[in-house]
């Protein structure tokens, strides 16, 4: 049994994290710990396990094997760093850290006390991803020119229900966040379009604001990829009804993925109609599910370090870019 702390419940998939931890057979949720003591308390009661108010007790408690981690991003490199240093293996939600030095940072200590980390690049397990990088690897698309890919909703949007939108007010506090809808939601573009794209070279990115002045709670990112590669992302914390989309441009076809709807028009199968792959892969163990199996030694994760950071590295070029108005080249931060 992987004995775990919770740490915040400050993002809003915390409570899915609990859930899914609370559901597996080899994970047991023994306290929990926030930055905000009211809401800590609150959710302990909710899971009916202890709260403690300092994080330095939960680290240093022998009990603990590992952590799952949603608190503020501003303070990932803290929390990430301690809990490292402390032995516990790590669970922590995207994205890492806010540049690069903090990843370099918090990586070097999860390698230097060998413990398990894990972030949460859910997509990456998907049936229609494993399908999309089938097709790039196998080239039923031919060399591969442009992916585009659109994450959305209307979490910033005034309803009636919610007269400032389903998203909690924090997550337009620049100073905890680092960012908006880009650096949240859009991740799920970023570390796909990472993965079928290649290595990123360059962002010219606009991340802008309709109702939070501040922050950007809509955006779209040009990336550059190595052999010419564009990547075409796009988020939105205004955007009703919009779906989820995955495309794939190619010299000898294209791949469309809309919602749960996948279609194919390759020079290899049919170049003249779509086709709909009946079978789609098997979707993977989800990224706790990895994080448990790598804990017990049984199975290596398909998520990597080098996703957390090239996630990173486009966020921080996106956001080098919005201010400064210029194309930034990756080199440029990692230098």
């Amino acid at each position: 049994m992987i004995k775990v702390a919770l740490l915040s419940k400050w993002h809003v998939h915390a409570v899915d994290y609990a859930k899914q931890a609370t559901e597996l057979k080899n994970i047991s949720i023994e306290m929990v710990w926030d930055e905000d003591r009211v809401r800590g308390e609150e959710w302990s009661r909710e899971l009916k396990v202890p709260f403690e108010a300092e994080l330095e007790s939960v680290l240093s408690n022998p009990s603990i094997d590992g952590v799952i981690v949603t608190a503020p991003t501003s303070e990932h490199k803290d929390v990430l760093m301690k809990a490292a240093q402390h032995g516990k293996h790590i669970f922590t939600e995207k994205v890492l850290a806010l540049t690069i030095e903090e990843c370099d940072a918090i990586l070097a200590e999860v390698e230097k006390a060998e413990v398990e980390f894990m972030i949460s690049l859910p997509r990456l397990v998907e049936d229609y991803y494993l399908y999309a990088q089938q097709a790039v690897d196998n080239e039923w698309l031919g060399q591969l020119t442009m992916v585009r890919c659109r994450v959305a909703h209307n979490g910033a949007v005034s309803t009636s229900k919610n007269p400032e939108g389903w998203l909690p007010s924090h997550f337009y506090e620049r100073e905890k966040t680092g960012g908006g809808a880009f650096i949240d939601l859009g991740a799920h573009p970023i570390y796909l379009a990472n993965r079928l794209a290649g290595t990123p070279v360059a962002v010219t990115a606009r991340l802008q604001s309709v109702f939070h002045p501040g922050v950007d709670d809509h955006a779209v990112a040009l990336v550059e990829y190595g052999k010419g590669v564009l990547g075409v992302l796009e988020t939105s914390f205004v955007s009703s009804g919009s779906p989820f989309q995955l495309e794939l441009y190619g010299t000898e076809g294209t791949l469309l993925i809309e919602q749960n709807t996948v279609r194919i028009k390759s020079a290899q199968f049919d170049r003249e109609n779509w086709v709909y792959p009946e079978n789609l892969p098997a979707q993977l163990p989800t990224p706790m599910e990895q994080w448990v199996q790598a804990i017990e030694g049984s199975e290596e994760p398909v998520i990597t370090k080098e996703d957390a950071i090239e996630l990173t590295l486009v966020n921080q070029a996106a956001g080098l870019s919005q201010t400064s108005g210029q194309r930034i080249e990756i080199n440029q931060i990692k230098s």
